[in-house]
């Protein structure tokens, strides 16, 4: 059981954590045994929505392959996008296979990832950026930029939109990369990897290691995203959830605003 929070200040344990800068791949080269309280979540957390069992057809993670789709088969490509127009508006992410990122992009890139988080802990002080990583870094951004801007063509089109129409909108300008670790928990009963949020982006692109454990929330179940050693995922982010409403949706949000402002007067 998680320990009682009851008069606990967690801000100076928190700062002298940071202080460190040597995250939790120190404590893990550390070999600590019990998991710092700072990284108790709390009991509904932990205790909330249960797993989806895996072999329940309802919860099968949705996969498309995107072989054909920028091809000269209209009726393959149009089957592809009302396979993402599906998973987007049923479950908000999917997987995709054979979407012309190289295999070996992906593949250095989790690679640098890994070379990344073994750097001494002094040498990730200086960096932020370090020169094991930049080259890959770069070539990464620039492949899924170009995979992004046809994606988007494709979300369009499931829209019902033409396909260079979020583009415009500016949705492919821009790319972030981020690496997560997860070292092993000596009480995984006590925490999360990470608590259950949304992304913010138009869309954020994930690409996980062969031991997995990412979950999405479907129907109110948890439900493990198969890893897959070329496999994007792809999580439809809420700046993307807006512009659909606002482009489906004008009037009725124009009434929620009225309504609202009503409620003020």
């Amino acid at each position: 059981m998680a320990l009682s929070t009851a008069a606990y200040d967690r801000l100076p344990e928190l700062k002298a954590f940071d202080e460190t800068k040597a995250g939790v791949k120190g404590l893990a080269d550390a070999g600590i045994t019990e998991l710092p309280r700072i990284f108790h979540a709390p009991p509904h957390l932990i205790n909330g929505s249960p797993t989806a069992p895996a072999d329940d057809p309802n919860f099968t993670f949705p996969i498309i392959d995107l072989e054909g789709a920028w091809g000269k088969d209209p009726i393959k490509r149009a089957q592809i996008v009302g396979e993402i127009r599906d998973a987007s508006a049923n479950w908000g992410f999917f997987q995709v296979v054979n979407h012309g990122v190289p295999a070996r992009v992906v593949d250095e890139m989790k690679a640098g990832a890994h070379r990344f988080f073994e750097l001494d802990v002094e040498q990730k002080k200086e960096f932020f950026l370090p020169i094991c990583c930049k080259d890959i870094v770069t070539e990464f951004s620039k492949e899924i930029l170009s995979f992004a801007d046809s994606l988007f063509g494709l979300l369009s089109e499931a829209l019902g939109l033409s396909s260079n129409h979020l583009k415009e909108l500016g949705c492919a300008e821009g790319v972030d990369v981020a690496y997560n670790y997860y070292p092993p928990c000596p009480q995984p009963e006590l925490t999360l990897g990470a608590t259950q949020h949304t992304d913010t982006a138009f869309i954020a692109m994930l690409v996980q290691d062969h031991i997995g454990g990412l979950q999405v929330l479907h129907q109110n179940h948890w439900v493990d995203v198969p890893p897959m050693s070329q496999g994007l995922v792809v999580n439809i982010g809420n700046l993307l959830q807006a512009r659909v409403f606002f482009l489906i949706c004008p009037i009725r949000f124009f009434l929620m605003v009225k309504l609202w402002m009503r409620k003020l007067m």
